[in-house]
């Protein structure tokens, strides 16, 4: 198997055992591979060990964007392939990557499908398009704790042949355990800085929902479709709900 020497993949995860052995099995090709764990307690350090590629780094959350910097400061290789614990590269993916000749001032995308379970999801989520592979020494990801990118100024973005399947979510549990993590981490973001109320929050996610569910068709998702809708909704509810809890906190210290 031809490796790949000059890219370094690079993943932040917690608990991240339901997917992390495919994802990790998908990246063999590559010799350089930096696992940062954050407080996971279940077998996902153990997972990460068994594969000789990988180095493990434990540390703390300090938000997705500062956490994915620091995750790549620990890589052998200026250029960085971000990752998560729940996608998987296709054959023809690595294939375009070992033909590839990177250009300095280029950044590459890649084509995502996304599943809930093993059905892909064709309207709520879609095919999307990520920049994820980047030179450390010339870019980073911004520093915000969620909804982080790559910053591409005077950059020109080029997009990588084959797909990346992702695979965010295994259970209704999931999205329970995502839609709190992510809303509290967006309302300790921007209290201060961001106002909200009651009805913004409602309406907000009212919105959320019908854009979800009717504009994009997710009802044609199925049974899956109205669980992605509502939860949708509830993360932007809670997103704003938090939010006005923690100005209100703030006002009266």
């Amino acid at each position: 198997m031809t490796k790949i020497t000059h890219i370094s993949c690079v993943l932040i995860v917690k608990n991240a055992e339901a997917t992390l052995q495919k994802c990790l099995k998908s990246l063999e090709p590559f010799s350089d591979v930096v696992v940062y764990s954050n407080n996971s307690t279940d077998s996902t350090i153990q997972i990460a060990k068994s594969f000789e590629n990988t180095k493990v780094i434990e540390g703390e959350f300090l938000g997705f964007g500062p956490t994915k910097n620091l995750a790549a400061s620990y890589a052998k290789n200026d250029w960085v392939l971000s990752l998560d614990a729940d996608e998987i590269l296709s054959q023809e993916f690595i294939q375009y990557l070992l033909s590839l000749e990177l250009q300095e001032r280029h950044l590459y995308s890649i084509l995502r499908t996304n599943f809930y379970k093993d059905q892909e999801i064709k309207h709520c989520w879609g095919k999307d398009i990520i920049t994820r592979l980047y030179r450390r020494s010339l870019t980073s990801f911004t520093d915000k704790k969620v909804h982080e990118h790559i910053v591409d100024d005077n950059f020109t973005v080029v997009k990588l042949q084959g797909i990346v399947q992702h695979y965010p979510y295994a259970s209704i549990t999931d999205f329970i355990i995502k839609l709190d993590r992510y809303s509290s981490i967006f309302a300790e973001d921007n209290y201060g800085k961001k106002s909200s109320s009651p009805s913004k929050a409602f309406f907000n996610g009212l919105f959320s929902f019908f854009k979800t569910y009717i504009l994009k068709k997710g009802f044609l998702d199925g049974y899956a479709g109205l669980i992605i809708a509502f939860s949708h909704m509830a993360t932007n509810f809670y997103k704003y709900i938090k939010l006005y809890e923690l100005n209100k906190e703030l006002k009266i210290k």
